[in-house]
This record gives C-alpha cells, structure tokens and sequence, in this order.
C-alpha cells in the first residue's frame, strides 16, 4: 500500500494528471469551459420548471426568514450531489484511462483517480462560487457559508473512496459502468435534491419503511449538510454530520486500502 509520502513525492505527476484531465475536457469546444456553468445550469432550469412550476415544490423558508425559492434550495442540493456524482465517476475510470501509462512507468496507482477527483473539483468550484453569488444577491449569507468548501469536500472524498473501489472491478468487468449509472440515478431520487425529506412518508404501499431508507442513505446527510450551511444558514445536527463523518471515513479508507492492494494485481490486465 502506497503511503501518503509516496503519493505526496510523486505530487508532480499528479498536478501533471490533472492538467492533462482539465485540457482535454473541453477539447475542440468552442465553448470550453463555458459548458461548466451551461451543464448544471440545464438540469437546474428542467427540475425547477418541471418539479417548481408543475408539480408545484414548495422549498422551506432559508435562513434569511424570507426566501423561499425552489431553485435556488435545488441548486444547492445539485452541487452538493455533483461533488460526489463527478468524483466517483472520475475514480471509476482512472485506472483504465492510465493503464498505458501504469505499464511503462512505475508509481503509485492511487495517482490517477486522485487526480482525477481534484480535477472535479475545479468544476465543483464553479458550481459553489456561482451559489454563493446568488446568495449573496439574494441577502441568504452567513458566517456557516465558510464551511461550505469542507462539506463539499467530504461528499467529494465518499465519492472518490467509492469510485476506487468500484474502477478495481470496472476494468475486468465492464458491466460495472453500466451498473454504476443505474445505481446512481437510483440513489439521486432516492436522495431528498429535488424534493424536501419533510414530504417523505414513513411507509410506502403499507410496507415499505421508505423514510428509514432516505434517513439511512448516506447522501441525505451529505446533501442536508451543505444544504443547512448554504441554504438554512445554520450549522447541522451532530447526528448528521457523525453519521455522515462514519461514511465518508469507511468510504475513503476501504477504497484506499482495495485498491493499494489490488491495483498491481489488475494492472497486468490492462
């Protein structure tokens, strides 16, 4: 298992990797990187017409005692979801993008999706510094705002622990791409973002303890977090932010440790 000195020494491949991840994104795009802000800014205007305007969502009041806009309580739940949605899908492909490189040049396997996950974070960046410019146009600023950039962080490094784990498998099993995107557009609606967790019923059909099941959802907490410091302008429960802290914690540590230890095992195969 590669020791974070090891990693730290090779710091100069990394910043190579995520220099070489933020040129190519938006290579031959007129745009560039314009479609950072056009991408999440197209999901948010479907959701708020369709679940705001439509199905007419009421959000809470924030944290100011009288906003109440429901695409702006959107957004903050898409930020939150994108830090860890962008940093598992760059872990899940890491591993294969640098196979070429991993067969020629020896150093720590976990470089790649390391740096493919500080690469995201560039485009988490964006999306925040626009949040909070709303915010502050829109008088919803607190001191708790600071503490945003740490809870993207921790939704960033569950998704990164995850992705680890799950690029070990994707590249003998290609299926597991496939698999990945059911499982997070499952876990995306079953994750209070486009609607409030106080409209979630306890039970479904009679049976179904379909509240338990969002409370136990690690991105209900993640997503509450950021929401409660952006959004509500107050600090989480203790209990959240715990329980958020075992996940984010198990996540990173168990990715890290399967794939230190099996990563040169599956180079062989790339």
């Amino acid at each position: 298992m590669s020791s974070a000195a090891q990693i730290w020494s090779h710091r100069t491949l990394v910043s190579n990797l995520v220099q070489r991840d933020l040129k190519s994104k938006y290579k031959r795009s007129v745009l560039g990187w314009t479609w950072s802000l056009i991408n999440p800014l197209a999901t948010l205007a479907v959701f708020s017409l369709v679940f705001g305007v439509f199905l007419r969502g009421e959000p809470p009041v924030a944290g100011n005692g009288t906003l109440e806009n429901y695409a702006i309580f959107l957004f903050c739940g898409l930020v939150s979801w994108n830090s860890f949605n962008n940093a598992y899908n760059a872990a899940l492909t890491s591993l294969e993008d640098a196979g070429p490189l991993l067969t020629k040049v020896y150093f720590p396997p976990e470089c790649p999706p390391i740096a493919g996950a500080l690469s995201e974070l560039y485009q988490t960046a964006i999306e925040l510094l626009v949040l909070v410019a709303i915010m502050g146009i829109v008088g919803n600023l607190g001191w708790t705002t600071l503490l945003a950039p740490v809870a993207l962080l921790t939704s960033s490094a569950f998704g990164l622990g995850l992705g680890m784990m799950a690029g070990l498998w994707n590249v003998r099993y290609r299926d597991v791409a496939y698999i990945s995107t059911i499982v997070l557009q499952l876990l995306f609606y079953g994750t209070p973002i486009i609607y409030p967790r106080s409209i979630v019923p306890a039970t479904a059909w009679g049976w179904l303890p379909i509240g338990r099941l969002i409370d136990l959802n690690p991105m209900t907490h993640f997503v509450g977090i950021f929401r409660d410091l952006v959004y509500g302008l107050e600090l989480p429960s203790a209990r959240s932010s715990a329980y958020a802290a075992v996940w984010v914690v198990g996540a990173l540590a168990l990715g890290w440790w399967t794939y230190a230890s099996q990563a040169p095992r599956i180079i062989e195969d790339l």
